[in-house]
């Protein structure tokens, strides 16, 4: 059973930064594709960002250049640096592999608010 437990959230101002962490159980890890995902309230959860096995990133065009993800595949870990923040990224945040399926499971995720 696939495990994913995210962490790192928090309460910051305006212009603050976050450094998220997302240890990933499983074979879900070693073959594939892992994104961070996020979902406001009343809003449909989102994809962030993405990096595959080989470290290539992709962004989604109201974070370029503010966030960063990168993992460690010997940890089975994948982090999402988030700097510049601004308060419409408050959202719960998860980590997951990409593209999902209606069946995969999440993690409980980690809040992340940010105040103006």
């Amino acid at each position: 059973q696939v495990q994913l437990m995210e962490s790192g959230g928090g309460l910051v101002q305006a212009g603050g930064s976050l450094r998220l962490s997302c240890a990933a159980s499983g074979n879900i890890f070693s073959t594939s594709t892992m994104g961070w995902y996020r979902q406001a309230p009343g809003r449909q959860r989102e994809l962030v960002a993405r990096i595959t096995l080989r470290g290539y990133t992709a962004y989604h065009d109201s974070v370029k250049g503010r966030f960063t993800i990168s993992r460690d595949n010997a940890k089975n870990t994948v982090y999402l640096q988030m700097n510049s923040l601004k308060p419409e990224d408050t959202a719960v945040y998860y980590c997951n592999k990409w593209p999902t399926t209606p069946n995969d499971s999440w993690g409980q995720g980690t809040q992340v608010t940010v105040t103006s």
